[in-house]
């Protein structure tokens, strides 16, 4: 068999070039035979087709770039949980862009390793502008003529919550970490992570941080503190009262991390940008693009008010920053994450950015949480159906009138078994719900009449579609 050719260089797009007509026509064909948000049979049929499929994962003879590309790319998208699907919105996982999904083949062909700057000279160039602009959204007021907030690229919000730890930890000492019970799981494990104290969890009354009980833990307990708010739950999509937050933080004194992984495209749009006040009061902030802004896993980061805060992170490596080639004008790279290796997630976050504009992701912002409005509507008008509360930001949370918990659980599965829908499940006010993420901005009010149907029919008498609220569009 001949050397397979590159991705790189002058010649890689030519090789590439059949081979993307390969994949694009077995997304096609996998997608064709799925036929829905999800396969059907559940884990059991899947694992059996898969496994059958994909035979010896290690022949001693390849079959060849196009059948192994055709045939495994089929597969996998066969049996995919496709968030393009309006039918799938269980989770803060999004249906990328296209065009940000082709920056990150062109991310993937280049391979820069974002740890030097012989690695990838144009690559950290444009993290740095990027990085720099993103956190200027967050900390408008922040920048000075000698100094600017900054933005650390991550894998998602966990990596970014664990960083702000890291950063209170090495600025503060042991810190114990105070939080609402709303808060993401991966708070508390970056604390254990990390070995600070035992976190304090905090009642979050209606799902979100209650204050007062805030000022009286930083009040009795002793410190070092890191307070952690959430800027859009993962359960509901609900937003702590920031600017109360900040308030009582300043007063004791006490450092402010706010999870904004979800919540902080809301900066985009103009009509919602206000929920989020107080946000550039936090020392640290998580947002997380590829929830609520479009892209590709993965593209997290975490803003920091005052760079200097990112100092703890450097570290001397003489192979990829010596101290002479620092001296002479080579960048060090090394102080911007906790990984050696790491991709150039950026450039999909920077085509997006350039195409979209701030314009362009603020209306995609609008139209999901409109969508979600236009939702909650239907949700109030079903007679079978009954409402949580009215969504925060794209997240609705409902459930059939008179079935317990453990029926409602059943429904989730049946669906998920079938591949006819897949909803998330939240635990709040003592009862569960079936949770709606809506990030497709494709989806249509019809999309939304069908799901609530197919809810309604699933292990119980069917019940005649209900039509969203007159006068409601479309977007």
């Amino acid at each position: 068999m001949p050397t397979p050719p590159l991705a790189g260089g002058p010649t890689g797009p030519t090789a590439l070039r059949p081979l993307l007509h390969t994949v694009l026509d077995a997304l096609h064909t996998g997608a064709t035979h799925r036929a829905g948000p999800l396969p059907a049979g559940g884990p059991e049929a899947v694992a059996a087709h898969v496994t059958q499929t994909l035979g010896n994962p290690l022949p001693d003879h390849g079959t060849g770039a196009e059948e192994a590309l055709t045939t495994l790319t089929t597969l996998i998208t066969a049996g995919a949980a496709d968030p393009a699907d309006p039918h799938c919105a269980a989770h803060l996982h999004c249906p990328p862009l296209a065009l940000a999904t082709a920056a990150d083949l062109a991310a993937s062909a280049l391979n820069p390793s974002m740890d030097s700057w012989d690695q990838a000279p144009a690559a950290s160039t444009l993290e740095t502008l990027v990085t720099r602009a993103l956190a200027a959204e967050i900390y408008p007021h922040a920048t000075t003529a000698t100094t600017h907030p900054d933005a650390l690229v991550t894998t998602g919000g966990t990596e970014a919550n664990q960083l702000a730890l890291l950063l209170a930890r090495e600025h503060h000492g042991p810190v114990r970490l105070l939080t609402g019970d709303n808060a993401h799981h991966s708070l508390h494990r970056a604390a254990w992570l990390l070995g600070l104290p035992t976190p304090v969890t905090l009642p979050a009354p209606g799902g979100t941080l209650d204050p007062a009980a805030l000022d009286r833990a930083l009040t009795d307990l002793p410190g070092p503190h890191l307070v952690a708010a959430t800027a859009g739950t993962t359960d509901a999509g609900l937003i702590d009262p920031l600017p109360e937050i900040a308030d009582i933080c300043d007063h004791h004194h006490t450092r402010l991390h706010i999870d904004a992984a979800y919540g902080g495209p809301l900066l985009f749009s103009p009509t919602r940008r206000g929920r989020l006040t107080g946000l550039d009061r936090a020392h640290t902030v998580t947002l997380d693009l590829h929830k609520l802004g479009w892209q590709p896993v993965a593209a997290g980061l975490l803003a920091v008010r005052d760079p200097a805060d990112t100092t703890p992170l450097g570290h001397h490596a003489d192979y990829l920053n010596a101290d002479d080639d620092t001296d002479a004008g080579l960048p060090d790279l090394l102080g911007r994450s906790l990984r050696t290796t790491r991709r150039p997630d950026i450039l999909k976050t920077a085509v997006t950015l350039r195409a979209l504009g701030r314009t362009g992701l603020g209306t995609l912002v609008d139209t999901v949480c409109h969508l979600a409005d236009q939702l909650a509507d239907a949700v109030q008008k079903h007679p079978a159906l009954e409402l949580y509360d009215r969504p925060a930001i794209s997240t609705v949370l409902f459930r059939p009138t008179h079935t317990t918990d453990t029926q409602l659980a059943d429904i989730r599965r049946q669906l998920l078994h079938q591949g006819r829908a897949v909803l998330g499940r939240a635990q709040l006010d003592g009862r569960l719900w079936l949770k709606a993420t809506l990030l497709n901005p494709h989806t249509t009010a019809h999309d939304l009449t069908t799901l609530l149907d197919t809810i309604t029919s699933t292990g119980n008498p069917p019940h005649p579609p209900v039509e969203p609220a007159e006068g409601t569009t479309t977007p």
